[in-house]
């Protein structure tokens, strides 16, 4: 099986792209301006998930957690 891998310095349209379940979990976290048509891939192509958790006042340390609970490996 494959590893599913973040890197934190990619974009948020990138990381969907890559593993589109990432969407509905951002939305679940808070990150419900994801969601929106065009959104994604706009503000999406220049975001990573660290400033958009910053800009949020979404805790970075509970959106690792959730990723990496689904199984994904997250690097810094």
């Amino acid at each position: 099986m494959d590893e599913k891998r973040i890197d934190l310095n990619a974009s948020v349209y990138s990381l969907c792209e890559a593993y589109p379940e990432i969407k509905e979990l951002m939305g679940e976290l808070g990150f419900t301006d994801i969601l929106k048509p065009g959104m994604l891939r706009s503000v999406g192509r220049f975001m990573t998930l660290p400033k958009g958790a910053a800009l949020r006042g979404i805790d970075l340390g509970l959106v690792l957690d959730k990723l990496r609970e689904r199984g994904f490996e997250v690097r810094q």
